[in-house]
């Protein structure tokens, strides 16, 4: 792992907002829409006076920026340090302190068992400077594991400037002639210098340990230890444990399946001592209290009669819970603290045209508050306010490459499936557009399928609505979010059904006046899967199929998981049966009518690349039109601006070739 301190003039470029995508790219609108995000990450210094981003640099690569905004007037970007990409990326920095981060530098790389993300957390100087490795332990005998995680910090403000608590794996060591050796095995809690690297143990390794939450204050409340059968593969059973303040005995607060039954706690009250959690009732997750006594009272605190509560918003470097979160068509906030309800309702109004609005990070003393503000047409962008003095000013934009272009508005609409359920989901259309008549359009079923779409920009929906397509984005049955009737047996298990919804996703975009010689459709990972099920199930209905690391065996994407924790997990979630083979694309090429194309990454950690190129050798065989395009060292989310650009200006003029546009 590296992190070099300055900045390369491609870093400065980036900062300033040039597009990622090299000039020699010939569609400049894949370019726009293709480069990564100016500002990938953000937050604020506990005394409001800087904000740290994160911000692209070429290939993979991206670089930590300090913005000063002490002096007043329009603060320059400082890029202090940076991360190549090859393979190494930096994530989530933090303010330690006033003049010290800490970040996450990670890499994907293969090892015996196949292709992992391997991280570490890295502290550094506001300027750049001492930057140092966080070590996991110090034991001098040889190690009988991987450390894949160099930790996650659990609690940001401990009381003792510059410390943060850690929960930290401790892998196990065999003694060479030294009684030094590290023996113990789990995950623990570290209290963790950043500047001298430091650190004490506050919660001793535990081996069945999954999960440890804080007060805030630096106090452990709560640990989760995961259930693991006879093979040592974990059950998705979480027990959930509890601690008075001072005290060492645990006692049990829940215990949570995979379906989320029973109270999951998410955060601690100190002053109320009682944790936040979410529990399914009646179908649905809502968000409840539950006492930390011997009472363990339940108390109902949000639900939502149509849809999951998300989460729940935090606020502050003690991550205080201030709302809970919830998505109908748009993401939605239910207040608990009235303060912040009256500044949400208060910000609406002077950002009547973003009406998207997140509170991002704030100051120690909550006075200074990083926003982010967008919407569907408006990718977003971040200010600074000051409540006190009741000033709020724009400090940057996400996409500065989009900034001044027309895109396209978003619709939330219903569709009714061939059993009669109406289908939510939502329909851009081209810039000046007021309907799909006459226009060639793409179906975009969503990844997961554990996932769903909402209301808001999305790069790859406006790339193609630019070039005139109609775009409809379904929520099929097997999304989440709806409730476990929306989910049903999940989109895998459940093909049939979420498949089905696709293609009639399509059928209502031709009965709006789309034309059906020109119907395609696009998906990425789960929603590869799914484009390419729908031309097994519906040979004639797309005219052409692209798929991004697409899902094409389901025995296959099973075996991927042989020799990881999570095996047992992802076989039953994918269950056995007649669905494996039926479900399977690949085994299916000879049904194929329309062309296909798909896009991989040689390093794909969620759907390794294998998939792919079955389907793409099986397709040759049965005489079908088939075109591959790998990617080198990209993982499953293809996180390279050229890359991007490249896929978009294929995809469209695979489209376009195949549609007759």
């Amino acid at each position: 792992m590296r992190l070099v301190g300055g900045a390369s003039l491609l870093a400065l470029a980036m900062v300033a907002g040039t597009p990622a995508a090299s000039a020699q790219q010939g569609d400049r609108l894949a370019a726009a829409f293709g480069a990564r995000p100016a500002v990938q990450q953000a937050s604020l210094s506990p005394d409001g006076t800087k904000v740290a981003y994160i911000a692209p640099t070429g290939g993979q690569g991206n670089a930590l920026v300090v913005l000063d905004l002490s002096g007043g007037g329009l603060a320059t970007p400082k890029p202090v340090a940076r991360a190549d990409g090859a393979p190494d990326r930096l994530s989530d920095c933090h303010w330690t302190s006033n003049q010290r981060l800490l970040c996450t530098i990670y890499a994907v790389t293969r090892i015996e068992t196949g292709i992992t993300y391997v991280s570490r957390k890295v502290a550094v100087d506001a300027d750049g400077g001492n930057a140092r490795i966080l070590h996991l332990q110090r034991g001098t005998g040889e190690k009988l594991g991987y450390a894949l995680s160099g930790g996650s910090v659990i609690d940001w403000a401990p009381g003792d400037e510059g410390h943060v608590l850690m929960a930290r794996p401790y892998v196990p060591e065999r003694a060479t002639g030294t009684r030094l050796a590290q023996t113990r095995a789990g995950l623990g809690v570290d209290l963790v210098n950043t500047l001298t690297l430091q650190f004490s143990t506050r919660e001793r390794p535990d081996d069945l340990a999954v999960e440890f939450i804080t007060d805030g204050h630096g106090v452990v409340r709560i640990k989760g230890q995961g259930e693991r059968d006879a093979s040592g593969y974990a059950t998705g059973r979480t027990l959930y444990l509890h601690r008075a303040p001072g005290e060492s005995t645990w006692r049990r607060i829940s215990i949570v399946d995979r379906d989320e039954a029973g109270f999951n706690p998410y955060g601690v009250d100190r002053e109320r001592n009682l944790a936040y959690g979410l529990k399914r009732v009646d179908g649905r997750l809502a968000a409840y209290t539950k006492t930390l006594d011997a009472a363990g009272t339940e108390t109902l605190l949000f639900s939502h009669p149509d849809v999951d509560v998300a989460g729940f918003m935090r606020m502050g470097r003690r991550g205080r819970i201030v709302g809970v979160q919830y998505v109908t068509d748009h993401s939605e906030v239910e207040y608990l603290d009235p303060v912040l309800k009256r500044l949400s309702a208060s910000l609406s109004k002077a950002l009547p045209d973003a009406p998207l609005v997140r509170f991002v990070d704030s100051s120690e003393d909550e006075n200074i508050l990083l926003l982010w503000a967008g919407s569907d047409d408006d990718p977003g962008r971040y200010y600074i306010l000051d409540r006190k003095g009741g000033a709020m000013s724009e400090l940057m934009l996400e996409r500065p490459a989009l900034e001044n272009r027309s895109l396209a508005t978003m619709q939330a609409i219903t569709y009714r499936a061939a059993d009669g359920t109406m289908i939510p989901g939502y329909l851009s259309l081209p810039p000046g557009k007021t309907s799909a008549k006459g226009l060639p359009a793409l179906v975009m079923p969503h990844g997961g399928p554990g996932a769903r779409d909402e209301w808001g920009f999305d790069w790859l929906v406006q790339y193609f609505a630019a070039k005139g397509y109609a775009v409809l984005q379904p929520n099929f049955r097997g999304s989440t979010g709806y409730g476990d009737a929306w989910f049903q047996k999940n989109g895998f298990q459940g093909w049939r059904t979420a498949i089905g919804d696709v293609n009639d996703a399509g059928r209502w975009l031709v009965s709006q006046g789309a034309d059906a010689g020109r119907l395609g459709v696009f998906g990425w990972s789960y929603g590869g899967y799914a484009a390419l099920q729908s031309g097994v199930t519906e040979p004639g209905l797309f005219k052409a199929i692209v798929a991004v690391a697409p899902v094409t065996d389901l025995d296959r994407l099973r075996e991927e998981s042989r020799y990881w924790s999570n095996y047992r997990m992802v076989r039953d979630f994918i269950g056995t049966g007649e669905h494996v083979s039926s479900g399977s694309p690949a085994r299916h090429a000879a049904k194929f009518a329309a062309p296909v194309l798909m896009f991989h990454g040689d390093l794909d950690r969620n759907v390794g690349i294998a998939q792919a190129r079955l389907m793409h050798s099986r397709l040759q065989a049965a005489g079908k039109r088939s075109e591959l395009i790998e990617y080198d060292k990209l993982d499953h989310y293809l996180e390279d601006s050229a890359a991007r650009t490249d896929m978009l200006s294929r995809s469209a003029a695979f489209l376009d070739a195949a549609l007759g546009k």
